[in-house]
This record gives structure tokens, C-alpha cells and sequence, in this order.
């Protein structure tokens, strides 16, 4: 788990260096964002879960829509889950009327496909499967490119934090 800690930090620090402009702008069409991050609270309670991460792509269709994918997992004791999906997004800046360069506020649903891998000590696990998903969150860009962002939502964390680029 502290590799993939120190690979969230040194993409932080690298796209920090080669993004230098502070005028950020808000979600518009033809974005393309990329986050990275690790969930708080897996959205499948087991005592002895580890720390889920994952991360995902969202494609600007529209200055309000945009669509994309998440993938995620989390593991321990046995336990192996591994999550991925397609997932639609709504920016709702204009429809709130935020006039912010900084922060992009959005929500939307999901359908992910949750596949489970289970060693022998663990009994009574409920079988893989599609299932819907829903998240709202938050971006906020400390330069033109680069960002944090935190969600809610039932993928696999139900809060997660990290970070987001654009590219």
C-alpha cells in the first residue's frame, strides 16, 4: 500500500513542475481528466479490508457532461475485489451559477461490474455482478492542469480523495 501512496505523491509533485499557469479553467467540452485516488471506507464492509484505490477517465462531451470510467479495488485476508465501469458525469457549475475558475462540482451514476476473488477462509461472500452506482464530488484545480478532487459515492470507496489532471 505505500507504493501506491509514494505513486500518488510523485505524480502530484511531477504534474505540479511542468503545470506553472494559475488561471484554471472549469470543466468544458473536449476535457479530459484523469484522477487517481484511494477510497475511505470500502463499500463492501469486511472486519480486515485493506485500503481501496483506483482511479478513472472522464471525456468532456458537452461543457456539462461528460463520460468516462472508473476501476478500483481493494484486498486483504483473502479477499480480492475488483471493481471497473462506465460513468456518466454532470458538471453543474452553469446550473448553480458558481462563476468559478477553481472548482468543478459534478454528479452522476455509474454501472459497475464487481468481481470478487476469495481464498479459502472466507465463506458466504455474495457472487460477482453488475450493480448501479452513483457518486457526487468535487474538483478543485490549483493551476490550469492540475487538481484534487474528492467524491462520494458506492464504487469502491464511498469517500474517495486524490488527485486529477487534465490532459
Amino acid at each position: 500500500m505505500k507504493n501506491y501512496i509514494n505513486i500518488v505523491l510523485l505524480v502530484l509533485g511531477l504534474a505540479t513542475f511542468f503545470c506553472q499557469e494559475l488561471n484554471a479553467q472549469i470543466f468544458q467540452k473536449g476535457d479530459i481528466v484523469a484522477h487517481v485516488g484511494i477510497g475511505l471506507g470500502s463499500t463492501y464492509s469486511f472486519v480486515g479490508l485493506g485500503l481501496p484505490i483506483g482511479g478513472g477517465v472522464e471525456f468532456g462531451i458537452t461543457d456539462n457532461i461528460g463520460v468516462g470510467a472508473d476501476v478500483g479495488f481493494v484486498s486483504s485476508s483473502g479477499l480480492t475485489i475488483f471493481y471497473i465501469g462506465p460513468k456518466g458525469y454532470y458538471h453543474f457549475n452553469e446550473l448553480l451559477n458558481l462563476d468559478s475558475e477553481e472548482l468543478d462540482v459534478y454528479g452522476g451514476i455509474s454501472i459497475l461490474y464487481r468481481k470478487f476473488s476469495v481464498g479459502e477462509s472466507i465463506f458466504g461472500v455474495i457472487g460477482s455482478g453488475v450493480y448501479p452506482g452513483f457518486h457526487v464530488g468535487g474538483r478543485y484545480y490549483f493551476s490550469e492542469n492540475l487538481g484534487a478532487y474528492a467524491e462520494l459515492g458506492n464504487s469502491y470507496g464511498w469517500l474517495k480523495v486524490g488527485v486529477c489532471l487534465k490532459l
